[in-house]
């Protein structure tokens, strides 16, 4: 049943986000593999109405967090508001404390926001003062960035950034789906109803996440999965290319990150079992924003992407 639900979500979310197929799959390898997603793409590409419309299919509440250069860590925690009847401190919180977090522009907060929302996103907590205060059990953080403008900006560290089980990059849609995007505009104006879900409960949430986890892979599938970690830390086993381009590697939970994210897709597509295609779709988001690029790479103009695929290139499937 609660299968059957999340395949009217998918639905749904196709509806409500034309074009965007790989950012609907992504919102929900993320929400079934209990994790977090960095999204990238120019303004204007539905980024907020997905994470809104996902916040529609589940019983979880949504907010936006606009990241800017004043941004401070107290107005993403909250902060202890002194009672003068009472003549104590409350702790009021804040907008970090919901269910689905849209953090916009994410690199354009300082580093001490970055550092608040890097315990939240790792540790599911926060720390204001002495006192630590737990965030709700489901948790997802969508953030966004926008690569056309690098003004003002604060480069995530790889720390944060190995904080994200994906990043996303999306592109413009093409001719036809801007013409339905057009066609879905007009019936919204006009307040037609463009689709309708049944909102997931957290505790089918969490029982479909136990289900991802029972997914098998088969032991060269998992080797394989091994491998192409391996090739980011020992790039000279592979080839002379990736020797050149490949400055450091992904840590383990990038290995991590990879497992669950390949059990949950096969699981979203009614398998109970890996194939190799689910691994290596995912590696593309779990690795592009892990790899730091030697200055060859850089002087070549060859980006994560070529590496990446360079890596698949490489990597057989054992057995």
């Amino acid at each position: 049943m609660a299968k059957q639900q999340l395949n009217q979500l998918r639905h749904y979310l196709n509806q409500m986000i034309l074009g965007q197929s790989e950012l609907v799959d992504s919102l929900l390898i993320a929400l079934l593999a209990d994790g977090h997603i960095l999204v990238e793409s120019p303004p204007g590409l539905a980024k907020t109405r997905a994470i809104n419309a996902l916040s529609d299919g589940i019983e979880g509440d949504f907010h936006r967090i606009q990241f800017t250069p004043d941004l401070l860590p107290s107005d993403v925690t909250g902060t202890d508001i002194f009672r003068q009847e009472t003549g104590q401190f409350i702790f009021e919180k804040g907008p970090i404390f919901h269910n689905l977090i849209l953090a916009d522009e994410i690199n354009r907060a300082p580093a001490k926001v970055q550092s608040a929302l890097l315990e939240a996103m790792a540790e599911r907590q926060v720390t204001v003062g002495k006192t630590t205060y737990p965030l709700p059990e489901l948790f997802l953080v969508m953030a966004t960035q926008n690569p056309l403008e690098q003004e003002g900006t604060y480069p995530l560290p790889e720390a944060q950034l190995d904080r994200f089980i994906m990043h996303i990059q999306l592109d413009y849609p093409d001719a036809d789906t801007e013409r339905l995007i057009l066609q879905l505009n007009q019936k919204e104006i006009l307040k037609e109803k463009v689709a309708e879900v049944t909102p997931l409960l957290n505790e089918q949430i969490f029982s479909m996440r136990e289900e991802v986890m029972k997914v098998t892979i088969a032991p060269h599938l998992e080797q394989y999965l091994i491998d192409l970690i391996i090739a980011t830390r020992e790039p000279a086993r592979f080839g002379e290319k990736l020797s050149q381009w490949v400055s450091y590697g992904a840590s383990p939970r990038a290995t991590l990150a990879l497992m669950r994210t390949a059990k949950a897709r096969a699981w979203l597509n009614d398998r109970d079992y890996v194939m190799p295609e689910d691994i290596i779709s995912n590696l593309y988001p779990v690795l592009r924003h892990r790899l730091i690029l030697s200055y060859e790479a850089e002087a070549q103009g060859v980006n994560a992407n070529q590496v990446i695929q360079e890596i698949i290139n490489q990597v057989a499937i054992a057995g």
